[in-house]
């Protein structure tokens, strides 16, 4: 179903529909075979680059579309409402673009953005370690200063893209304490680096999601961004975007699952009429449009305030805690409208299901989103 989307302006509406045209083209076609089959799609990230989707929310004059928050994000739905991970890897290469283009100087978005903008260089999000996923103040991977820049020691995890990307913001420890975190930009070939084997996952296959080894590999000093001990204000404020990317992604998948379990619906006889005529699954498959017009609610009001320019992170983690909510009950629900089909392989639900699942996990879990938005009320 496409979705009646209220968007700002024609040039907004042209935009949806080559996001559209692209995603029926490139990923339909495309994201069962990879996702069975576990394999990376070579070439396709190129063609999102190509087609300047990969810098939609940034400004022109660094190679990016300057469009509105809000229109980035429906456009990520829209992919994800195809193909979840190719979705997802594009919202961390998003989030791993904000650092450079926030905090960055002129001087490092002149020499990085273009290739970032367009695709030519895919980012990774390295801020979790084996140890501190959502602490991020307990990281250890250190970034020791020497006279030829900073030489990085220690281990990264759950890094999308990992081994792929060709860059990191990565985020490491220049000296004691929480204001001791400082952000780089990381090459992602960089001698002393190296990357674990992909981790098998419940769902996402085709995007590989890997820990990183870092000894004694040097970075340039020009690869710093902000000043020493800025990482975490960094990290913070690029995962407040970065929710709402996650919150986008999960609302593009549960609108997949509705359509699939309405179309099903519509074509399955019980007791001599269409299973969606009774009104048990009939109630049900409401329960379900309304929880994704719901999670699309909530993202969008959070990038209007966004793009508004005000304060928006209480409403990021509500986006992306009713979102990814949502994504999982509905998910599941249309696994239920299959009935015992939906368990097998022959329907895409059951790979809903489970890409649904982890994203109740990263970008920051539902648990730490509700201590979030409880620490902002309480302010």
């Amino acid at each position: 179903m496409t979705v009646d989307r209220l968007l700002p302006t024609r040039e907004a509406e042209d935009l949806l529909d080559l996001v559209r045209d692209i995603a029926d083209k490139e990923l339909s076609p495309r994201v069962d075979g990879h996702e069975r089959a576990e394999t990376y799609p070579e070439g396709l990230f190129a063609l999102l680059g190509e087609a300047g989707l990969l810098g939609l929310p940034y400004p022109e004059q660094y190679g990016g579309g300057e469009q509105p928050y809000e229109v980035y994000l429906q456009a990520l739905e829209e992919l994800a409402a195809r193909w979840a991970a190719v979705a997802v890897a594009m919202s961390v290469h998003t989030l791993a673009a904000f650092p450079l283009l926030t905090f960055g100087t002129d001087a490092q978005r002149g020499r990085w953005a273009d290739d970032i903008l367009s695709g030519r260089l895919i980012g990774g999000y390295s801020l979790s370690e084996p140890q501190a996923g959502s602490d991020a103040a307990a990281l250890t991977c250190r970034a020791d200063k020497d006279t030829d820049g900073y030489r990085i020691n220690g281990a990264k995890a759950w890094i999308t893209h990992g081994g792929e990307a060709g860059f990191y913001a990565l985020f490491a420890r220049t000296s004691p304490g929480s204001d001791g975190i400082s952000c780089f930009l990381a090459p992602g070939h960089t001698d002393g680096l190296t990357f674990g084997r992909p981790e098998e996952k419940m769902g996402l296959h085709a995007i590989p999601t890997t820990a990183a080894f870092w000894d004694n590999a040097l970075l340039d000093p020009d690869r710093l961004i902000g000043r020493e001990g800025q990482g975490l204000q960094i990290a913070f404020s690029a995962l407040d975007s970065g929710r709402l990317g996650i919150a986008a992604c999960a609302t593009g998948l549960a609108q997949a699952a509705l359509d699939a379990a309405v179309a099903y619906a519509h074509e399955r006889t019980a007791f001599g009429r269409k299973i969606i005529d009774h009104q048990g699954l009939g109630f049900l498959l409401a329960d379900m449009a309304a929880a994704v017009d719901s999670a699309r609610a909530t993202y969008l009001d959070a990038a209007r305030r966004r793009d508004a320019g005000r304060p928006y992170s209480r409403q990021a983690s509500v986006a992306k805690l009713i979102a990814t909510d949502a994504a999982m009950k509905v998910t599941t629900d249309a696994v239920q409208v299959f009935g015992g089909y939906g368990y097998t392989r022959d329907y895409p639900v059951e790979r809903y299901m489970r890409e649904a699942k982890i994203m109740q996990i990263f970008e920051g879990t539902n648990q730490i989103q509700r201590l979030v938005i409880s620490r902002r009320l309480a302010d």
